[in-house]
């Protein structure tokens, strides 16, 4: 146990004395945050080298805690060939970052540096071990690629929710303790090892990164930390058999994770770039709600320290208990996020629950057959029965068509008042109006798709029509005279 309070001590203080002189000292070489007057909230350029100073005292602690006459050094050696294969792996990581924070990678770019590193860190031995996919076969590849899929996930999760003053160093050093206790608990002395520097790392690092921050944690810190953490809970999870075991350290880190999981729900359902960014995560709804932006990142601290304390009862009590904690979790959590009023989770909930999903499918369907109804027909005819047909079947009260210079129309029973209108250009001066009341509550249509679908199959009916009209094919300047001399000649024969 000193060991480990000695371990968390030096970290402190190197990361206490170390993050004004990384900011000061290396902050201005192109590792500055400008403001952009949008989501970000500082009004001044801050220097975003967190993850340099953590990277740098996380390391340095293991290095003086070798040089130090302690009695109990085995324990560290014994710890040693996990210790130096997780810097070894997070070193990719790290590295990542740095050249985001310099030149700026893409997502993808981002996304091969995270991938890589977390398939070296299952060579290494840090693994998601999941004991009930052993007996299935391909085991191995799916072990492979839990692992892959956890540490990519859990390192975007910290560096999303990295948008406000100590949010992703506060989160984490919470994540960190728990992963501590868990250690300790369970007799992991390896892991407790590795995780103790970084809390200390972390509670140097706010006393800076706290509201109003004088530095950033950069991608260089923010993918740092979710990556270490990442791979703590996939040493915490080595011994576990039961599903609701493997759900501790979601537990632990289940705040960041549903955030980057409503990140991609939200961009999904708005038809957005999945790792665009916007203003609509947790923290920024707080803010929405009134919240500033100290109260808002403590209350998050306080939900993830509630959060935490579940996990930690999970991991020691395993029992049906736990089953229970997850079902109340997930309850609070749908809860939660009700009440953070994401415009897109409750209209996708009111569209599904009133069936304005298989709504929308119909009409689509529908859309397709009328547009090849269309598409087949080849006269005017033809082709206003089946514009009538479908403005009737869309809730339309009215359709004028205006093709070769003749004009239909079909209003029914209506007066064409109180109308809004939706006109299809054709070719020239050709065009189809449709006419609906703005009241009407008929099948729900979206005008784009209505409008492309009636001008593809209009053209091509109309392109049809033009095709199946008689051409006039002129003979040769030659030919021609030839022929109406003859005929010129025979007339004057049968005069005679």
């Amino acid at each position: 146990m000193y060991l480990i309070l000695t371990l968390g001590a030096i970290s402190f203080l190197i990361a206490l004395a170390l993050t004004p002189i990384v900011r000061d000292g290396i902050g201005r070489f192109g590792f500055l945050d400008h403001p952009d007057g949008g989501r970000k909230q500082h009004v001044t350029a801050v220097p975003r080298v967190g993850g340099i100073a953590i990277a740098i005292a996380y390391i340095s602690t293991f290095g003086i805690a070798f040089l130090l006459p302690f009695s109990y050094s085995l324990v560290m050696r014994r710890a040693l060939p996990t210790i130096l294969q997780l810097a070894m792996v997070a070193s990719v990581v790290f590295l990542t970052g740095v050249l985001d924070d310099l030149v700026g990678l893409g997502a993808w770019q981002k996304l091969l540096g995270l991938g890589g590193a977390a398939a070296l860190a299952y060579f290494a031995g840090i693994r998601v071990d999941i004991h009930l996919l052993h007996g299935l076969p391909g085991g191995p590849v799916l072990g492979f690629l839990v692992t892959v899929i956890w540490l990519v996930f859990c390192t975007n999760a910290f560096n999303l929710i990295d948008g406000m003053d100590g949010l992703a160093s506060g989160v984490g050093l919470v994540a960190t303790l728990a992963m501590l206790v868990a250690a300790l608990t369970q007799g992991n002395m390896a892991l407790a090892l590795a995780t103790m520097p970084l809390a200390g790392c972390l509670l140097g690092f706010l006393r800076y990164n706290f509201n109003p921050a004088s530095v950033f944690l950069g991608d260089s810190g923010s993918l740092l930390i979710g990556f270490l953490l990442g791979c703590f809970g996939a040493l915490w999870s080595e011994k576990s058999v039961t599903l609701v075991a493997l759900t501790v350290p979601l537990l632990a880190f289940s705040v960041p994770l549903m955030d980057v999981l409503l990140s991609i729900l939200r961009r999904f359902l708005r038809n957005k770039p999945i790792f665009g960014a916007d203003r609509g995560h947790i923290h920024h709804k707080l803010l929405d709600r009134g919240l500033s932006p100290k109260t808002a990142v403590l209350t998050i601290y306080g939900f993830c320290s509630v959060v935490a304390i579940l996990s930690l009862m999970m991991s020691s009590i395993q029992s049906r208990f736990s089953g229970l904690i997850v079902i109340a979790f997930c309850l609070v959590a749908w809860f939660g996020i009700r009440h953070l009023d994401y415009a897109e989770f409750a209209m996708a909930g009111r569209m599904f629950l009133k069936g304005r999903f298989r709504q929308i499918i119909a009409s689509e369907t529908k859309l397709l057959d009328f547009e090849k109804a269309l598409g087949r027909t080849a006269n005017v005819e033809g082709i206003w029965k089946e514009l009538v047909n479908c403005s009737r079947e869309f809730g339309f009260e009215g359709v004028q068509m205006s093709v070769s210079g003749t004009v239909l129309e079909d209003f029914g029973t209506h007066d064409g008042r109180g109308v809004w209108e939706l006109r299809v250009p054709l070719a020239d001066d050709e065009y189809v109006t449709f006419f609906r009341d703005v009241n009407s509550q008929a099948t729900p249509v979206i005008p784009s798709a209505f409008v492309t679908s009636i001008h593809r199959g209009l053209r091509n009916s109309l392109e049809k029509r033009a095709a199946a009209q008689p051409q006039v094919v002129r003979m040769p300047a030659a030919v021609e005279l030839y022929y109406t001399s003859r005929a010129t000649v025979s007339g004057v024969a049968v005069s005679q």
